[in-house]
Parts: C-alpha cells; structure tokens; sequence
C-alpha cells in the first residue's frame, strides 16, 4: 500500500508528446451533470450530480484525480443514495488560483458547496489524501454530516513514511525489482488517451474512466494526449498546507477501507536470506505506520469500522468495486 503511495505522484506528473493520432471526438458516457459552484471570488469548483435517491454522498478525489474518477463507480450507487463528486481547486475544469490549497481552505470549499447546493446530512467519502478534507470537516461540522467514509485515506501526512530516513534507507535495501516502478507507456501509449488506459490497465490492474484522463489531462489540437493539467506549484501548496490528523472532535460515524500491509514482496520471490531479511524489515516498518494511523482514529472515534481489503492496493474503489459498494450500501443503511 505504501509503495503505491509513495509513487502515486508519478502517475500525474508524466508529460506527452504532441504528435500524430488524429482528433477524436470524446462525449462522457458516465451520466451525469455538470455544474461550476463559486466557493469564492473567482474561484469555481466542477461539482457532477449522478442523481440518484435517498441519502445524499459527496465523493472527493484523491491528489492528482478530478471528481471524473468515480465516473463508472458512482452511478452504482443512485438506486441508494444521490451521489455527487467535486474537483477540488486547482486540478481539472476546477479553479487555479494562486492559493487557498491548505486543508482548511479545502474543506471550506466543500462546505460551500454543501450550502450552495443545499445538501442536507451528507456522507462524505473520500480517497487518499482527500482524508484531510474529511478529517477537517468532521472535526468542525459533524452536525451538518451524517457519516465519513475513508478511501485508503488514513496516512497522516505529517506521519508519513516519506519524510522518514530511516524508513527511506529500509526501502533502499529491497532487491532492486522491488524497488522498479512499472514500465512506463510507450510513445504510442503516452499519445492516446485509450492506449493508456490499456497500459494502466496492464501494469496496475485497473484503469481510470477515459473521462478521468481528459479532465486531468490536456488534449493537443490533433487529439492526442497533452501535459498534465495541474502546475506543479499547485501539489507543492497542498503538502505544505496539511496538518496533522486528529479524530477525537468527530461526532459522526466513520468507516474506512484500505489495504492492510503484509509482505512487500507481492510477487516476488526472495532469492536468499538477507533479501527476506530486508523485505521483512521493511514490511515491518510499514506496518507500524499503518498500525498509527488505525490506532489514531480509532483513539478519536472508538467506533469506526475498518475493512481490510487484502492486495487492494490505492485505488480500492477501482480494484475492489463490489466490496467497497456492499460496504458503502450498508454503512448509509445502517445511519439514523
């Protein structure tokens, strides 16, 4: 879980040459609607509305994704819920500005989106570091929510493994194809949308709705897929402007899935002792992040409910779809 974690960034921060597929006309095939909500002066968020009915739930993206990643998730949920998703400031059809990406102004944006569109009791579910948002709004405003669902979004950003040397060195140790990242996409597969999907599809075992791609993604004038839409200044505000997680002012009730770290090595076999050695210690140091993280919500709200979703990996509403919904359904079934 960690080592999607902390490559994560990785993903969203490709670049792609401009050159020859030919244009091609993309209509959205995830229904929905679009609206802007103004949060303030000049700022605009992107807000989709799956419709739906029944209890309403508000679904926030993790860093680097847009609301368009719950595209095919979402719509599975409107004969239970009406489903709503928000791009949060600075990343796809949402507002740049030069600031206002520190957790609170984040929240605050959500809030505002709450009132403008008047939606009563909501349960928040959020991904990665969409956390924070949760966090902050639960702590602040558990009368205006009826629950808090978190994606694989418990890490702590002011607990977090990256800032950590020691860890770090312990990740240096792994046998080096542990340590490599996934091929990245060729020529041809960084040049179309489509074919990137394959490659994600390929090497992470799922992919984002074509969608999802297009509104994190520019689209050059023939049609092939651009630069990452998001400056990178817009991610260096947002690490600076995270706090640290505290639970205990949460008055609502919480549920969180994510991957439970076992062995690192997946698939890999070690090929002696002192390669199981360095795995082992670094599963181990892993774990006892996670065993925080688990420990500080369940020490602020005693009765939140963790599912733990064996080789999930980051994105458990994508690899994990069936479960995370008869999650989801049963958590808003079970609220007063």
């Amino acid at each position: 879980m960690l080592k999607a974690h902390l490559s994560i960034y990785l993903l969203f921060l490709l670049c792609f040459p401009a050159r020859g597929l030919g244009q091609v006309i993309f209509q959205d095939p995830s229904r929905h609607q679009i609206r802007f909500v103004t949060v303030e002066e000049g700022v605009r968020l992107e807000v989709l509305d799956w419709g739906g009915s029944g209890r309403p739930v508000v679904l926030l993206a993790g860093s680097g994704n847009t609301a368009h990643v719950f595209d095919d998730f979402a719509p599975k949920l409107t004969d239970c819920c009406h489903l709503y998703g928000i791009t949060r400031r600075g990343y796809g059809a949402s507002s740049q500005p030069t600031s206002g990406y520190d957790d609170q102004r984040l929240a605050d944006d959500v809030l505002q989106v709450l009132d403008s569109l008047k939606i009563a009791a909501p349960v928040l579910v959020g991904h990665s570091m969409a956390g924070g948002e949760l966090t902050t709004l639960g702590s602040q405003h558990s009368e205006r929510l009826a629950g808090l669902v978190y994606l694989d979004a418990l890490g702590d950003p002011r607990d977090f493994p990256a800032g950590d040397s020691a860890y770090m060195a312990l990740f240096r140790q792994l046998p080096a194809p542990m340590r490599t990242p996934p091929p990245p996409p060729s020529d041809e597969e960084s040049r179309s949308f489509r074919a990137y999907r394959v490659w994600q599809m390929r090497n992470q075992k799922f992919a984002f709705p074509e969608a999802e791609l297009r509104n994190g993604f520019a689209t050059n004038p023939d049609g092939t897929m651009g630069a990452f839409k998001t400056p990178q200044r817009v991610h260096n505000a947002i690490g600076a402007g995270q706090k640290k997680r505290e639970y205990s002012r949460i008055r609502v009730p919480v549920l969180a899935f994510f991957e439970y770290p076992r062995s690192a090595s997946g698939e890999y076999q070690p090929k002696n002792k002192e390669e199981r050695d360095a795995i082992e210690a670094y599963t181990n140091a892993t774990s006892a992040y996670v065993d925080r993280w688990v420990k500080n919500l369940k020490s602020g709200v005693p009765g939140a409910r963790i599912v733990d979703l064996p080789g999930a990996g980051h994105y458990v509403f994508l690899t994990r779809e069936a479960e995370v919904l008869k999650g989801l359904r049963e958590f808003v079934a079970g609220l007063r």
